[in-house]
């Protein structure tokens, strides 16, 4: 009997040992894992980024789903241009005589791809709808309106994807207190998010650090 309670006070001393080594290691792994993946999600919704703000540039507006904006990307190009200011006389019936008129003139010097100027020739654009370590092949959620501000109307997009997506396989009370985070040294709320559909920006809510890693 004294062996047999020897072994199972081992047991429970091994056990007990065990989950405060997990209190201490887990939250620090967590951050390891949350990190690497939160970088990788960014850097796909940099991407998006990069290609809605070339879609605006040649439409005026942003693209609404991911198949115009990836079609676009694949075809479309950027017009080259220099402007220059010059000047003629001409002239005035008014005045009767000549004056000194100036003119911006906008000269085409070429074209570039949407796909060369942006991505280099790598084709990741093809899947910039799919989420990074996403279980089951989850994608982002994308949409974009015109917003009336004052009078003005501009044209916004956002995308965004839930933590818990990026997060599934980790610990439930870690996940909870990563969607609760409020801090400038955080993604803070529930989701990762670029653009916004209430205001004119296409900031990320993301903190400086995943910039620098990039």
């Amino acid at each position: 009997m004294k062996t047999i309670l020897q072994i199972v006070l081992w047991i429970v001393c091994i056990g007990l040992g065990y989950l405060i080594y997990k209190s201490v290691t887990g939250p620090i792994e967590f951050k390891k894992v949350k990190q690497a993946r939160f970088a990788d999600v960014i850097s796909k919704l940099k991407d998006i980024r990069d290609s809605q703000e070339a879609y605006r540039t040649v439409n005026g507006e942003f693209a609404k789903d991911f198949n115009n904006l990836i079609a676009f990307v694949d075809t479309g190009q950027y017009t080259i241009t220099q402007r220059r200011d010059s000047s003629y006389m001409e002239f005035d019936k008014t005045y009767g005589i000549d004056l000194l008129k100036e003119v911006l003139i906008i000269d085409t010097l070429g074209f570039v791809k949407v796909k060369d100027s942006i991505f280099k020739g790598d084709a990741r654009y093809k899947n910039m709808m799919s989420v990074p370590h996403a279980q089951n092949n989850e994608q982002f959620v994308m949409k974009a309106d015109i917003l009336d501000k004052s009078g003005y109307r501009a044209p916004v997009f956002e995308v965004k994807v839930k933590k818990d997506i990026v997060l599934y396989d980790q610990p439930k009370d870690l996940v909870d207190r990563e969607n609760a985070h409020i801090s400038v040294e955080e993604v803070n709320g529930t989701e990762i998010i670029v653009g916004s559909l209430n205001e004119v920006s296409t900031n990320g809510n993301w903190p400086p650090i995943y910039d620098k890693k990039q």
